[in-house]
């Protein structure tokens, strides 16, 4: 079994999208370790996405990601991260397939309602940054 780390952004939470995602999660056969509903202080988000801290969109995705509550979750299942890759869709909704989250309920390459871990070395710290081991049931 594999775990993988994923948020549901602030755009999805607002709009009343977390329900449908989490079914959409469900459905597609993950099992649920954690969820909790937070919202991140500037130093959290700055933290979380330092690594593209030297890149041009670094400041509105720290922005973002604190205008409102998210919903942070570990999924688990086998080929965990690539399975939630294929669900959650292109990082562009206009290029993602049909039936993807992002495609159902994404506004733009921006707002994209839905972040993923890409590797298992990213779920290895994504995870930690926002669940202890004992919180994973």
């Amino acid at each position: 079994m594999e775990r993988t780390f994923a948020i549901i952004k602030p755009d999805a939470v607002a709009k009343g999208y977390t329900g449908g995602i989490v079914t959409m999660i469900e459905k597609a056969g993950f099992s649920i370790l954690a969820m909790r509903k937070t919202r991140l202080s500037k130093e959290q988000a700055g933290g979380f996405y330092a690594v593209h801290k030297e890149r041009p969109f670094y400041g509105a995705l720290v922005s973002f990601m604190t205008e409102g509550p998210v919903v942070v979750l570990v999924l688990e299942k086998e080929n965990a991260i690539a399975d939630w890759r294929q669900l959650m869709g292109a990082t562009n909704p206009a290029n993602a397939a049909d039936g993807t989250i992002r495609k159902l309920f994404a506004e733009n390459v921006e707002r994209n309602c839905v972040h993923g871990s890409d590797s298992p070395e990213s779920a290895a710290v994504e995870i930690p940054y926002f669940f202890t081991t004992a919180e994973l049931v």
